[in-house]
């Protein structure tokens, strides 16, 4: 039995070009493409990200930011980037969909490809550049509109327009605004910790959470948000 649809209302992928610092490039600038494009196991066909140590991948495929949280946005940021679908570096614009319900695990049918998501976003500093304001990227955190990645499990085509259909939830009881709080705001819970160290998370999550467990201590965050000069590119 199929679960909720949404439609796909922009499709958008960017180049990866110089960035604001030196030696750093990015490719969060997306544009909005019109035809249907190839899904393969590594992204969009057309697609670029700035730096693959920390970007793209299999399980950071696909970018998908709700359209929702731009009314938000909009009143805390008042930025012209707002105007249009992209301003967050998303492959994938939709409304009706948010970290209150998608779920980690969900397996999505979009167009003729299979999509999972694999995990939340973790903003940077990036955001702070692109926005010309030093905390976008805390505020992306604190307020847990993050938005979220997809694995590709099966190839194919995807156009503007297309639903997306939810297919399958193997874990119910993790919509992605759990996780995030678990990231962001419950940091330190450790039955909260000890059951997500159960789920199919990412190397890097899964990383943190053991970290978080063993040592009881938060990783500090300071170069990922703040983003002096020698963080890596993320």
């Amino acid at each position: 039995m199929t679960g909720p649809t949404t439609p796909l209302l922009t499709l958008l992928t960017g180049k990866a070009v110089p960035y604001t610092r030196p030696g750093t490039h990015s490719a969060i600038a997306k544009t909005a493409v019109a035809s249907a494009l190839r899904v393969t196991r590594t992204g969009l066909s057309g697609d670029e990200q700035g730096d693959l140590r920390v970007h793209g991948g299999v399980d950071k495929a696909i970018h998908h930011y709700p359209f929702d949280h731009y009314p938000f946005w909009k009143h805390e940021l008042r930025s012209d980037l707002l105007q249009q679908a992209g301003a967050f570096g998303e492959n994938i614009s939709t409304l009706g969909w948010t970290e209150d319900n998608v779920h980690l695990g969900d397996v999505i049918r979009a167009g003729t490809a299979v999509l999972q998501v694999s995990q939340g976003r973790q903003p940077c500093w990036k955001l702070n550049d692109r926005f010309g304001h030093p905390r976008v990227a805390a505020l992306v955190q604190s307020t847990g509109r993050t938005g979220w990645y997809y694995r590709v499990l099966e190839e194919g085509e995807l156009a503007p327009g297309d639903p997306l259909v939810r297919v399958e939830r193997p874990f119910p009881d993790w919509p992605l605004s759990r996780l995030v709080a678990m990231l962001f705001q419950k940091t330190l819970d450790r039955s909260v910790l000890e059951s997500a160290s159960h789920l199919p998370l990412p190397t890097s999550w899964m990383k943190l959470i053991h970290h978080r467990l063993e040592k009881n201590q938060v990783e500090s965050w300071e170069r990922r948000l703040g983003g002096p000069q020698d963080a890596p590119t993320d």
